[in-house]
């Protein structure tokens, strides 16, 4: 997506791209610039600090968090940035993405994190959006005609 980007993507592991290919799309059909690393919590903690900790000062507004079995990316990129942060559990083969859904909805006290659901990487896009269009009319107009194309159906 042409322009700086708003919203970054993380996830642990190349294998969670084709899932997220359904936000990067989502966020291109709404207009919004992103940016996609893969980094994960832990087999590569430092760059997920150095990613998270510069986002905002790289003019990322929210971070979408993708991530799978023990799940701790999103509470991890959390800890280090003062943005909000969307959580997307991955669909798991060990129990279905459960891990990963109660891992993400079980952060800590004062290192929130939204969670959609099992693999609802399009639900992140759109709601990202809804968090730039709190501040910026133009993504909250595209929103609500998504809304309105939505229910047309």
């Amino acid at each position: 997506m042409e322009g700086k980007p708003l919203v970054g993507i993380i996830m642990g592991s190349e294998s969670d791209m084709p899932t997220m290919e359904a936000c990067v799309t989502q966020l291109e059909e709404l207009g919004v610039p992103s940016e996609v690393v893969v980094a994960s919590a832990h087999r590569s903690p430092a760059k997920v600090h150095e990613w998270a900790s510069t986002a905002a000062d790289r003019g990322i507004k929210v971070i979408v968090a993708a991530a799978g079995k023990a799940a701790h990316l999103g509470g991890v990129v959390a800890a280090y940035t003062p943005l909000p942060v969307i959580g997307v559990p991955m669909k798991t083969s060990d129990l279905g993405g459960l891990d990963s859904l109660l891992s993400m909805v079980q952060m800590p006290s004062g290192v929130p994190v939204a969670c959609v659901a099992i693999n609802g990487a399009k639900n992140a896009a759109i709601y990202a959006t809804q968090i730039l269009g709190a501040t910026m009319p133009e993504y909250r107009d595209r929103v609500a005609e998504l809304k309105r194309q939505m229910a047309e159906g």
